[in-house]
């Protein structure tokens, strides 16, 4: 994918593990930067914790 196909804007969202940790670290490999705090919910039913962290392209201006 080139840069111009790319979202300005992504919300990684995932459980809270060693896979949506690698899933942030390739968009900040891939150009993206870190936009925000991460965000954190428990799912009881699910007993497990869910994650979010929003990422953007360095040319958009928060």
């Amino acid at each position: 994918m080139t840069d111009g196909e790319k979202p300005a804007y992504r919300l990684l969202t995932g459980v809270d593990d060693h896979a949506f940790c690698l899933r942030v670290s390739e968009a900040l490999t891939d150009g993206y930067i870190l936009y925000g705090s991460p965000s954190c919910t428990y799912d009881p039913v699910q007993d497990r914790m869910l994650v979010a962290q929003a990422v953007i392209r360095p040319h958009v201006q928060p």
